[in-house]
């Protein structure tokens, strides 16, 4: 009875974690290629397959510019194929290209690697900026529809022997900007401080209906999130009354567009700054995450809502259009860094 209370636990707990996993790819990876798929079309090149996951197919249909759409059994990423390549990486195969040439019923200049430059570049640069667009996207709808809530930066306790103790705050005071910049929250207040450890901040706080100003260094801390995972930040050791004044705000389009913008590029910020830390060694690479990482997250975040894996899927996209970007030689950022290549050598 134990092992299969065993078994049936650790099936559960397994399809707790894949459906979520699977769901959060599929959206990331699909709009990733749709972006290839719709800019080779506006560019009047032969698509002969899209798919999402790899291996034999579950399921297939052909539309009527003969573009085969299907779903391979191993849902783990997807591509684009053009006419006349040899892989998914988009590999040109010669031969094809020669027997296309020679053949009457393929229109040459339908084939991607004959295109000009600027075209296989827009081609390949527009994954990774559909997977920016849709991670706007989200962010905005989140702020339009759902809101943010908006904590009032006071300060409601401080911890003894803490950053904030040593630089003179006070209970009651009120942060209203760090080092220039305006604080509106308690959250941008936590974002501010959690990627500051070790810098010396200029910080405003309104004390008794005048402005001072202190000089506060945030400590690095390990903390551990709801799902367990530990992350690394900075800390002042002042927190805020979880009870007291806080609101819902909603903003209409154009703002929550603005913010969406903002949002993402945060999100690319951030990761450039940690993945530049790694690269000299002043940040430890076991916070970065494989499919595995990924798969965990997005069970956890699931438990919480379903807004809250939106959101995710929404930084993963960020996550996966950046990281396609690098110059990497199978990834979009290599193809395009030959293709800069080809044009300070002149070809078109």
């Amino acid at each position: 009875m134990d092992a299969v209370q065993f078994l049936t636990g650790s099936l559960t707990s397994l399809v707790s974690y894949l459906i979520p996993f699977l769901f959060v790819l599929t959206i990331v990876v699909f709009f990733h290629e749709l972006g290839h798929f719709l800019v080779a079309r506006w560019c009047g090149v032969k698509v002969d397959t899209f798919s999402i996951g790899f291996g034999r197919s579950l399921g297939s249909w052909v539309d009527r510019k003969g573009t085969q759409w299907k779903i391979g059994w191993l849902p783990l990423g997807g591509y684009v194929s053009f006419h006349g390549d040899s892989s998914a990486a988009s590999t040109p195969d010669r031969a094809a290209l020669e027997a296309a040439d020679a053949d009457d019923s393929v229109d040459a200049a339908s084939l991607f690697h004959n295109k000009p430059l600027w075209a296989r570049a827009a081609v390949v640069a527009a994954g990774p900026i559909a997977n920016f667009i849709v991670a706007i996207v989200i962010f905005a709808a989140t702020f339009m529809l759902v809101g943010q809530t908006i904590m009032e930066p006071r300060v409601d306790e401080i911890r003894a022997d803490s950053a904030a103790a040593e630089a003179g705050f006070e209970v009651g005071d009120l942060i209203t900007r760090i080092d220039g910049r305006e604080i509106a929250s308690f959250a941008d207040l936590q974002r501010i401080v959690s990627e500051s450890a070790g810098e010396t901040l200029d910080i405003t706080v309104e004390r008794g209906g005048r402005d001072v100003t202190l000089q506060a260094t945030p400590r690095i801390r390990e903390v551990t999130d709801r799902f367990g995972n530990t992350h690394r930040i900075g800390m002042l050791g002042i927190s805020h009354d979880p009870q007291g004044d806080a609101r819902v705000e909603r903003y209409g389009p154009v703002t929550s567009l603005w913010m969406g913008v903002e949002q993402t590029w945060y999100v690319i910020s951030r990761t450039l700054e940690y993945v530049f830390q790694v690269i000299v060694g002043a940040q430890s690479a076991d916070q970065l995450g494989g499919p595995l990482r990924i798969a965990q997250m997005s069970g956890d975040v699931a438990t919480v809502s379903f807004m809250a894996l939106i959101n995710l899927a929404a930084v993963l996209s960020v996550s996966i259009g950046l990281v396609n970007l690098f110059p990497i030689p199978i990834l979009d950022g290599g193809h395009l860094l030959y293709y800069a290549i080809e044009a300070v050598r002149g070809n078109r």
